[in-house]
This record gives structure tokens, C-alpha cells and sequence, in this order.
């Protein structure tokens, strides 16, 4: 496991992403543009992880997937398997509650045309090691997207060979936790197909499964 730390909502370690989140301040004085915390209890035994905050979505909000095209799927699905009381996520003061369910990201700040560098994913690390290493035995790990997957895998300190990427994968992780992936639900993705609602819905079914066979 890499070195862990608390989320720190004033980190800066990323130049580029600091100075970025200065310029978005300064062109949306309303936007949160600040490092996004993680939603959801800390002892969740499902761990959701995307890539980072959305320009006009968890960047706006300051809450992950909210008030973005990829939080529609998202929180859609969520609500549908149970994970949380309501399928809309416009806002952090819409009542939104998610159940035995936490929401990060990869990389905690918005990064320039949505593509964070590998050091500032390494930088991140050790916030996304703090809830990975907080996420129970038995719980489940879902990653959106091959940067959320890698980073996971790293955080865990296994090499990547040996955990490759695909689409409803399956990977063992310490502690008898499970890893799971998915494609990222982006609007991109949803509207090529390469990801479809039904396809998520299924990956959301298999963590609710292995939630449920691993609490009996």
C-alpha cells in the first residue's frame, strides 16, 4: 500500500493544477475550483473511483459526479442498486444520500482538457490510499476508467501486467477486497455505446452480489 494522508482541501502539490484551478477561479468566481473532497462515509464497503473533477460538474460543485453529464449515469445507477436515496445529483444541498457507498476521484483537482499528468495522479496517491486503505475487508473497489484503474493497482502496490483493464474485470485486492471495472460513464462513452446503461447497471449489480454473498 502507498503512503496514505487525509484529504487536504488546501493541497497545492501539482503546479500546473494549482495554477489552473486559479485561472477557473478567476473566470467562474462562483465555482467551487478548489481540490474536491471524496462523498460518502468513509467506511463504505463500496469504493467508487473516477478520473477527476469535471470543469463544469464536481469542479462547479465541489462534490464528485455533481452537476455533470457523468454523474447522471452514475447516481442513476446508484439509486437503482440501492446504494443511495435519490437519482439526481445537481447540487451538494439537493438531500443526496449515498448508502454503504463513498465517490472519489483519481486526481482531486480539475486538470486541463480533463487529462491529468502520471506525476499528478502519483501526487494524488495518497489521498486515494487513505479511503482505500479505510474501504472494509470484503468491500469492493469500482474503477471508471483505465487512470482509475491504474492508480488503484498502484496504491495497492501490485504491478499493472498483472491487473490489466477491461470492462466488468474482476481483480483480487488485499484484505479480500474485490476490484472492479468499468468503462467511465462520460458522456463520450454513453453516447458512442462503447458504455451503455444496462452494461453499468450490470457492474453495479455484481458489487451489490459480492456486497451481499461476502455480508452472509
Amino acid at each position: 500500500m502507498a503512503q496514505t494522508q487525509a484529504f487536504d482541501i488546501d493541497c497545492t502539490a501539482c503546479p500546473r493544477l494549482a495554477s489552473f484551478l486559479r485561472e477557473t477561479r478567476a473566470l467562474y468566481p462562483a465555482y467551487y475550483a478548489r481540490p474536491v473532497p471524496a462523498f460518502g462515509p468513509l467506511d463504505a464497503r463500496l469504493l467508487v473511483v473516477g478520473l477527476a473533477p469535471g470543469k463544469h460538474g464536481a469542479n462547479a460543485t465541489g462534490r464528485p459526479f455533481t452537476g455533470d453529464y457523468a454523474g447522471i449515469l452514475l447516481y442513476q445507477t446508484l439509486f437503482d442498486t440501492g446504494f443511495s436515496n435519490q437519482a439526481r445529483a445537481d447540487r451538494p444541498d439537493d438531500g443526496l444520500e449515498l448508502y454503504d457507498c463513498r465517490v472519489t476521484n483519481a486526481v482531486r483537482c480539475l486538470p486541463p482538457a480533463n487529462k491529468p499528468s502520471a506525476s499528478e495522479v502519483n501526487n494524488c496517491s495518497r489521498f486515494l490510499g487513505y479511503d482505500l486503505a479505510a474501504t472494509p475487508s470484503g468491500g469492493i473497489v469500482l474503477a471508471l476508467g483505465r487512470i482509475a484503474h491504474e492508480a488503484v493497482v498502484r496504491c495497492e502496490g501490485y504491478r499493472l501486467r498483472d491487473y490489466p483493464f477491461a470492462h466488468g474485470a474482476r481483480h483480487r485486492l488485499s484484505r479480500r477486497r474485490t476490484l472492479l471495472d468499468s468503462y467511465h460513464c462520460s458522456r463520450y462513452n454513453t453516447q458512442t455505446r462503447r458504455l451503455t446503461a444496462a452494461m453499468f447497471y450490470d457492474v453495479l449489480c455484481d458489487a451489490r452480489a459480492l456486497l451481499s454473498a461476502a455480508k452472509a
